[in-house]
């Protein structure tokens, strides 16, 4: 029987480490979640709310009344996050910005309002 105990604590053993060591290889394939991105709309005189309101929902797909909620902060507070992703497309959303053009309301348009993207908090 004392044979018994040892073969059984062999065995425990045996069985136990490569369990741990699979759960260590399940923790390090673990994909690591990108970090989040801001893209800020900024204000200026050169375009309408229209226009504001057109960008909004055709490149993010934002309703009539989000788009002109974020028209008036941006109208308000010199600017909005428009939207938090990972890095690639935020940059990809802001470039998007930039090359919807001139809003054809004001005459002193001459191009796309401006965007940034800043690290997001949290």
């Amino acid at each position: 029987m004392a044979n018994q105990n040892k073969t059984d604590v062999i065995l425990e053993a045996a069985t136990s480490q490569p369990a741990t060591a699979q759960r260590t290889a399940k923790q390090k394939t673990r994909p690591k979640t990108l970090p989040p991105y801001n893209v800020v709309l900024l204000d200026d005189d050169d375009h309408s709310y229209q226009y504001v309101i057109e960008m909004l929902g055709r490149l993010f797909g934002y309703s009539t009344a989000r788009a002109f909620k974020m028209a008036e902060e941006v109208d308000r507070t010199g600017r909005v996050i428009v939207y938090t992703t990972h890095r690639e497309v935020a940059e990809l959303k802001r470039e998007q910005i930039h090359g919807f053009g001139a809003d054809q309301l004001i005459a002193s348009s001459a191009g796309p309002m401006s965007a940034i993207i800043e690290p997001a908090e949290g």
